[in-house]
């Protein structure tokens, strides 16, 4: 069977908690035709109870977790079809554990201040990950570096300016042919 290569390479849509991974990664998949999956629904169960208990997740902890991603893009990808995950990706060493089945991946930093994300996250209820984790996340990201594949979005825009970008420089940067 023939697979057919997919216009866009698979995107994770990354950031703290309350950046918008969620909101933005599903707005992508309509502009973009493509799948969307929340990371948040992979999570074990002793994650989202860690979480929800208040408790941070270690390295330990997110292992698991991002190898399920990182096996679920590769295994789209095989399929022909590149997908959306939203996933925190907070730090380099989860990045490179994520391509490791799909180097062609692109990660979309949503990136703001603390301010802004606080604001957010003070007018949303997440089922396990309470606002006071906040500081935490700050303190476990890298961003992205010069020579990860990624796009940095600022969070100060609407979320069509976001699309906007975003669709624009995946088509610059990322698409051959285009």
């Amino acid at each position: 069977m023939d697979t057919v290569k997919p216009t866009y390479p698979p995107l994770i849509v990354m950031g703290v908690s309350g950046s918008g991974k969620s909101t933005i990664g599903q707005a992508l998949g309509v502009e973009l035709g493509m799948p969307f999956i929340d990371g948040d629904d992979l999570h074990p169960r002793a994650n989202k109870e860690k979480m929800a208990a208040g408790h941070p997740l270690n390295d330990e902890d997110r292992a698991p977790w991002l190898e399920i991603i990182a096996d679920r893009v590769g295994a789209e990808l095989a399929d022909g079809v590149s997908i959306i995950v939203a996933c925190s990706a907070l730090k380099r060493s989860y990045r490179s554990l994520l391509i490791a089945h799909a180097p062609s991946t692109v990660f979309v930093h949503l990136a703001g201040s603390r301010e802004v994300i606080a604001e957010r996250q003070a007018h949303r209820h997440h089922e396990y990950m309470p606002n006071s984790l906040l500081d935490s996340q700050f303190a476990t990201l890298e961003p992205l570096a010069d020579d990860e594949r990624g796009i940095v979005v600022d969070l100060a825009q609407t979320p069509e300016q976001m699309i906007r970008f975003i669709t624009e420089t995946l088509d610059e940067k990322f698409v051959k042919g285009s």
